[in-house]
């Protein structure tokens, strides 16, 4: 027999209510918590217990609750800002309300984005208001993250072929992740580095002189986290042929090859598939187009730029190769495989749903 908690507090909305938060809950430039409380609100009022909303929504219970008594104890006031103890409020829901969405949905004549003492002058409100509003709704003005959207029309057979071969590698075969890292350039500082002291950060000009690029052909061993490179001066369809040569050379000849690997025209030619016909054993699987996250060795790729690249300086693309050769080694001294823990299923719901969100938006 299941535990009798506390009674849900019963919910029941005038017209003029249900009209409002049914807008906030749409609007696409409505801040996410005043969202969630709106859309919590809405299913309370049909009578869905805390347990079944929080399921739905994906959110805690806890979080269903305190919505529900805000609203409850103010109506729809009670979703815009908390009472909180102290002198009165100079700053009324009004203001706030109309600083989330002048935040949102204009942008200053003279900027792309709106600061705090820009938003400010323009509502009139001081500039400490201003941050904590936002702080409080989440708004980032000054920050922006890149994003896209595979338009590959063999976007999910192709994300379950990858995902497949990592969850579920077939028997007596390599998994191999390879790409090509190109134009690496060899710079060297216009003047000394100067090193870290106490108190003071490693210091280096901002800017260098070229002596040349270098090309990086890698192959990660999913299962092992072991790195098969090749460092070319270019990156055309030979250094890739000659780069399958080499993993036909090192992989044991028992074993399949499976790579995965993505749509650049180099990997396609006449002159790569004559040699894939007559080398059967090795199985090409491309990654959707603009969705080079889901190859693993490009999460590879960013630890040698972390921890050998980004600060280092060359004289010569030789010295460059020596370098990245001796990383290399390193590396295979000690893999660390990295484990991919997504399903297919997973990512392609992921992906509907921010492509429900986007159509929603109006976008």
């Amino acid at each position: 027999m299941s535990a009798r908690g506390p009674k849900a507090v019963a919910i029941t909305l005038s017209e003029d209510e249900r009209g409002q938060l049914e807008r906030w809950s749409r609007r696409r430039t409505t801040a996410q918590s005043l969202a969630v409380g709106s859309r919590i609100v809405l299913a309370a009022a049909e009578g869905e217990s805390n347990q079944a909303i929080a399921e739905k929504l994906r959110v805690s219970r806890p979080t269903v609750t305190r919505w529900r008594k805000r609203f409850a104890a103010a109506r729809v006031d009670g979703l815009l800002d908390e009472p909180r103890p102290g002198r009165p409020r100079t700053v009324t829901d009004e203001h706030v309300e109309r600083l989330v969405t002048e935040t949102l949905e204009t942008t200053p004549k003279d900027a792309t984005h709106w600061s705090t003492r820009s938003m400010a002058a323009h509502l009139g409100l001081s500039q400490s208001t201003v941050s904590r509003v936002w702080r409080a709704f989440g708004l980032q003005p000054h920050r922006v993250e890149s994003w896209k959207l595979s338009k590959d029309p063999l976007c999910v057979d192709k994300v379950r072929d990858v995902v497949g071969l990592y969850l579920d590698p077939p028997e007596r075969a390599l998994v191999l992740c390879v790409d090509e890292k190109s134009q690496i350039q060899a710079v060297d500082r216009t003047q000394p580095v100067l090193p870290m002291l106490p108190g003071t950060p490693q210091r280096a000009t901002h800017d260098y002189r070229r002596h040349g690029t270098s090309s990086l052909y890698a192959a990660l061993d999913v299962a092992s986290g072991k790195v098969i490179g090749s460092l070319h001066a270019r990156h055309r369809a030979i250094e890739f042929k000659k780069f399958l040569q080499q993993l036909d050379r090192e992989v044991p000849p028992e074993l399949d090859v499976h790579l995965v690997l993505d749509n650049a025209s180099t990997h396609k030619t006449a002159t790569i598939q004559r040699w894939l016909l007559a080398h059967p054993r090795f199985v090409l699987h491309f990654t959707p187009t603009g969705s080079s996250w889901l190859n693993l060795v490009e999460r590879w790729f960013a630890e040698l730029t972390s921890k050998l690249l980004q600060r280092s300086t060359h004289r010569s693309t030789r010295q460059l190769n020596a370098d990245i050769r001796a990383w290399m080694e390193s590396w295979n001294d000690n893999p660390r495989p990295f484990v991919w823990i997504k399903t297919a299923d997973e990512i392609l719901n992921s992906i509907a749903r921010y492509c429900n969100r986007i159509n929603d938006s109006g976008h």
